[in-house]
């Protein structure tokens, strides 16, 4: 039996298989931030390779390279957009930051979202991260994708654990 708030037709297409990956969670996921976000229309998330976030990059956005996250808005009233998600990317980050895949996937879906809503960080002066901190907190998500770029206290804390763990177990040495 279908939840009332999940789309009728399928939202998450998984073009790069991973077991630590699960479809319907995800899809789940993606309809609780739009609709904590408050878009409208429906929105599809392509989860796949590098190779092809960075054929979408240097097709739309004149950057040879691969890239997390993509998002593509629509003109269309009932569509909200496209996100385009590079798995490999968010295993990675994933590794790096210390929680799983599909976490990685939450936290890049709610940055693709706040895209389609409108929202720009490079050129609206903090208000996109102002509501992705909010929404992640209240989705219940780690740190989001434009805290990363301009770490806070929560970061640093972690890190300076990590540093105060090494120096113990090598004598204190810095």
């Amino acid at each position: 039996m279908a939840l009332p708030f999940v789309l009728e037709k399928k939202v998450i297409v998984l073009e790069y298989k991973s077991q630590a990956v699960n479809a319907r969670a995800l899809t789940l996921f993606a309809a609780k931030a739009r609709r904590t976000l408050g878009l409208k229309g429906e929105v599809n998330v392509r989860i796949t390779s590098n190779l092809e976030l960075r054929e979408l990059n240097r097709l739309f956005r004149r950057t040879d390279k691969p890239t997390d996250v993509l998002s593509f808005p629509s003109a269309i009233p009932e569509l909200a957009g496209d996100i385009a998600i590079s798995a490999e990317m968010a295993a990675v980050n994933a590794a790096d930051i210390g929680h799983s895949t599909q976490t990685e996937l939450k936290v890049l879906i709610l940055h693709g979202l706040l895209h389609l809503a409108g929202y720009d960080h490079e050129t609206d002066n903090g208000e996109m991260k102002a509501r992705e901190i909010e929404l992640r907190q209240r989705l219940g998500l780690p740190a989001g994708l434009i805290e990363r770029t301009h770490p806070g206290v929560e970061r640093r804390a972690r890190d300076e654990g990590k540093r105060s763990s090494l120096r113990s177990r090598q004598g204190g040495r810095k």
